[in-house]
């Protein structure tokens, strides 16, 4: 019994230490964070089809300072010691000139909070719809979205069988929307987020394609287009807009992901020579948004 209470003592007083070292400024540090992937690019159906590709999935969105994708709640807190760190932000998938499905975004890191790049939408009856953070949009063949990932996004939208239209990529907030008929569905919206002290919302799907295109989801999807689809917002991570059945046609790129995090203004963030990041001062804690790595071996070391 006395070991038992000893023992409970003693992760209450770790628990304690750990909270009192956050709100004094000293190590372990108490991090806030907001980590998107890259996102998917939609499908590409050129003219091999009268009907349009799907929109591109948004990257994955993973917070402990607010909402995160796919209808979770944040995650749970972080304390970090002093030490180097991973940090990688995931471009957008390429835009697709031909006919094919769209090109999946790629990773975000920071820490060990990975967060996966969107799908790509499809580009036809036989070039599937990807999954990913968040799915790309089907096609209108009555071809399935592309899988979300729990905790981080939604699927695409499904191609219902009806004229034309394809669907929308799924956004971190909400499914993308299924074709109805002649109209493309829209991309799913993203999830807005207060870590840099104002609310601004990103990760939304793209579009579907057609000639009556659908929206790209809040928070930066492209819309979908007959013969140009629109990129998905930089550092947002949205889907791009898919396209078709236009000669000559190019589907949106998905864009580009971000990582926030957020330190005690006593700490000291260093970063490798390939990050390119901003910082700026929200009550006690120094906001770093980082918008760029060079390559997947970039870090942070706090001090």
């Amino acid at each position: 019994m006395a070991v038992t209470s000893m023992a409970n003592s003693s992760i209450r007083d770790f628990t304690k230490y750990n909270r009192m070292s956050a709100f004094f400024g000293v190590p372990p540090f108490a991090v806030s964070y907001l980590v998107i992937a890259g996102g998917g690019s939609g499908g590409n159906t050129e003219t091999f089809t009268t009907a349009g590709g799907g929109g591109g999935g948004a990257g994955g969105y993973r917070s402990n300072a607010g909402t995160s994708g796919g209808g979770a709640s944040a995650e749970p807190d972080l304390f970090l010691p002093t030490g180097v760190y991973a940090l990688t932000v995931g471009a957008g998938g390429a835009a697709q000139s031909s006919h094919a499905s769209g090109n999946a975004g790629s990773n975000s890191v920071f820490y060990n909070v990975a967060s996966f790049g969107g799908g790509g939408g499809a580009g036809g009856s036989s070039d599937d719809p990807g999954a990913g953070g968040s799915g790309g949009g089907g096609y209108v063949d009555s071809l399935a979205g592309g899988a979300g990932t729990p905790e981080q996004g939604f699927a695409g939208g499904a191609g219902t069988g009806g004229e034309n239209g394809g669907a929308g990529g799924g956004g971190a907030g909400a499914v993308g929307a299924d074709n109805s008929g002649g109209t493309s569905g829209a991309g799913g919206d993203g999830v807005a987020s207060s870590i840099t002290g104002s609310s601004v919302t990103r990760a939304g799907g793209g579009g579907g394609g057609t000639t009556s295109p659908g929206a790209g989801g809040s928070g930066g999807g492209g819309a979908g287009g007959n013969v140009t689809g629109t990129d998905g917002t930089a550092n947002t991570g949205s889907g791009g807009g898919g396209v078709g059945p236009g000669d000559n046609a190019t589907s949106g790129a998905g864009g580009s992901g971000l990582v926030i995090f957020a330190l005690p203004i006593q700490a000291i963030a260093t970063f490798s020579v390939g990050v390119t990041q901003t910082s700026t001062v929200v009550g006690s804690n120094r906001v770093y948004t980082v918008t760029a790595t060079s390559t997947t071996d970039e870090t942070v070391t706090i001090s």
